[in-house]
């Protein structure tokens, strides 16, 4: 099979849910389904706008309730670990995570390291929890005289942290986004570490969802997808393809050739013939799966991203928490937001067109409308617009904002 770059986009669309919103209200089922299909959701805990797992999960669904991501996780419908960054994950993947518990000193986590020489406190944290149940790192008082801070954790934080990263505990719950800490036995007693596939089995599985949520994939874009080892997960992909597990496609300008789910043959044909055509407007999370691998959103998309929240201020070109706008197919715009929840305000600090990029008005008419719906879910139903590039769009989107 081949495929235009353009189908491969729309593929790629469609393998995450991302051509088209569901014509019914979002369901609790739904969120869990969407998760499901990405195969991992990215936490992060930036919160100028909704945080990230949510924000990915509207960009998807629409309008939801927050609180059902918690719900899911309390339920034990899902779980958190280490996949592409910290996820939550669906909790029937367990089996694939456990060979990286095993493993988590060598996950480049420097405090799993340090759990054998202070042994001793550890059992002591093990013991506690036992003993009084879950905990949070809040439940432990500070005494070592350190200010706190993302790099200053206190030492039951750190042993917390390691200890999940061992799979020793696991994540219970979470309170107001933190997180809540139990014995893997209690969270998940139906696991017995003798159902534990071999590691090769765990791969071939993991590789073959990540190629199903990438919706097409070149061989180094599968490593990256749930962080597995770059030397050998091309070899893992080309042996699948050679057993007919995975199809080999061709893609327009690419050098060798992509893989393709099977699950997806017919959605690529479609895609091929040009019988799909992307309808979504929405707003995506920097930590989205169709942008988190910077470089594949250039090779994909031509679009050149990076995240400047953590860059000083007077040199950041774009803005703090700058989220990519896709629309019909094409990731068209990027635009600096704040929601202003006691005042009910959506702030737009900046907008910026991708170059090339027209402002017809049926994209400022698309602008408004997911600036609209975005805000609305962020009980900020006014939408204000700053800046924009080129300067007149902000207020051809200010009009459409009021004409609505």
């Amino acid at each position: 099979m081949r495929l235009t770059l353009e189908a491969a986009r729309t593929l790629a669309l469609a393998a995450q849910g991302l051509d088209a919103r569901p014509r019914k209200k979002a369901t609790k089922q739904d969120v869990l389904a969407a998760i499901r299909r990405m195969g991992a959701l990215q936490i992060d805990t930036i919160h100028v706008v909704a945080r990230s797992p949510y924000l990915v999960l509207w960009s998807r669904l629409g309008d939801f309730p927050p609180s059902w991501l918690e719900e899911l996780l309390a339920e034990g419908k899902l779980f958190e670990y280490w996949a592409h960054e910290a996820c939550f994950l669906p909790v029937e993947d367990f089996p694939l995570y456990r060979h990286r518990m095993f493993e988590a000193a060598g996950m480049g986590w420097k405090y799993s390291r340090a759990l054998m020489a202070k042994r001793d406190e550890v059992e002591r944290l093990l013991a506690t929890v036992r003993e009084r149940g879950p905990v949070r790192s809040a439940d432990f008082e500070r005494t070592d005289g350190r200010a706190g801070g993302w790099w200053e954790w206190k030492p039951e934080k750190r042993m917390l942290e390691s200890l999940f990263t061992a799979g020793e505990l696991m994540i219970a719950r979470r309170e107001r986004f933190q997180r809540v800490y139990d014995l893997r036995e209690r969270v998940l007693p139906q696991w017995d570490d003798a159902r534990l596939p071999p590691r090769e089995e765990a791969d071939r599985a993991l590789v073959l969802q990540a190629v199903r949520a990438l919706g097409v994939a070149r061989p180094r874009w599968v490593a990256d997808y749930f962080r597995m080892p770059k030397r050998t997960t091309p070899a893992v992909a080309a042996r699948l393809a050679d057993e007919g597990a995975l199809l080999r496609v061709e893609v327009e300008g690419w050098p060798e050739p992509a893989y393709l789910h099977p699950d997806h043959r017919g959605t690529a044909e479609r895609a091929a013939a040009g019988e799909i055509r992307p309808r979504l407007t929405t707003l995506l999370s920097p930590f989205d799966p169709l942008v988190w691998d910077r470089a594949r959103g250039r090779e994909l998309w031509g679009f050149d991203y990076r995240l400047e929240c953590y860059t000083p201020a007077p040199k950041r070109r774009f803005g703090y928490f700058v989220l990519p706008v896709l629309r019909r197919g094409a990731l068209v715009a990027r635009l600096d937001p704040k929601a202003h929840r006691r005042e009910g305000v959506f702030e737009v600090r900046a907008l910026h067109l991708e170059p090339g990029v027209r402002a017809t008005a049926g994209l400022v008419d698309d602008l408004a409308r997911a600036l609209r719906e975005c805000a609305a879910w962020h009980g900020t139903p006014e939408v204000a617009v700053g800046a924009s590039d080129p300067p007149e769009l902000a207020a051809r989107v200010r009009a459409a904002l009021a004409a609505a």
